[in-house]
């Protein structure tokens, strides 16, 4: 594959997931409409934020090691629809799990590029 390719490879689910982590974190946002003290909700705030810490986490472990990248964010989508399965309109599993698989994915696709050049 030319270097084009291998670096769009290399960045697309890295760029992916940062974004994926900015879609969800608009979703915390709706602490701040409880009608809870300033307090309670910058406190409800960093909680609602839960998932994109886990996202991101899962991303710094996947910058270095592809295959985790892969392997988390494919059961991160799984879980996903079972713990809301029938709860949403499928464009929702969609947007959620879809992005997941589609990072998931790209990381697999990653890491077979690059033990396919180490290889050879």
């Amino acid at each position: 594959m030319t270097s084009h390719v291998n670096r769009l490879l290399y960045w697309s689910p890295r760029l992916l997931c940062v974004l994926f982590a900015l879609f969800l974190s608009l979703f915390a946002l709706d602490a701040f409409s409880q009608g809870y003290s300033f307090w309670q909700s910058v406190l409800a705030f960093f909680i609602h934020l839960a998932p994109v810490y886990l996202v991101l986490l899962v991303l710094l472990l996947a910058w270095r090691w592809e295959w985790i990248g892969a392997v988390v964010f494919a059961i991160l989508a799984f879980l996903y629809l079972v713990a809301t399965r029938g709860r949403f309109e499928w464009p929702v599993y969609a947007s959620i799990s879809g992005s997941l698989l589609l990072i998931a994915l790209l990381f697999l696709l990653n890491w077979l590029q690059k033990t396919r050049l180490r290889s050879a």
